[in-house]
């Protein structure tokens, strides 16, 4: 039995960019490459006006299918201003 579920950076990443409308998507496979664990970043206008709960439903419900294959997603969401003025906090 295979423990990769199938899912790469770069099919999860388009999949959020589609479906999510978003503007910035950083996807890190933190299982070494067999697609098990993921961290991502998630910059969408969808966002606006949502709560943290209701941001993470949003990216559960749109991701519902891939979220189901992998042992653990971890995610962070901003809207567009906010991510902008996280960065220029970081410079």
């Amino acid at each position: 039995m295979s423990t990769s579920s199938g899912i790469t950076s770069d099919t999860l990443k388009t999949a959020i960019t589609d479906r999510l409308q978003a503007d910035y998507v950083q996807v890190e496979d933190l299982s070494a490459g067999c697609g098990q664990m993921f961290e991502v970043v998630i910059v969408s206008s969808l966002f606006k006006d949502l709560r943290l709960l209701a941001r993470h439903k949003l990216v559960n419900d749109k991701l519902k299918e891939e979220i189901s294959t992998v042992h653990a997603f971890s995610q962070k969401s901003y809207t567009p201003e906010e991510w902008e003025k996280k960065c220029a906090e970081q410079s």
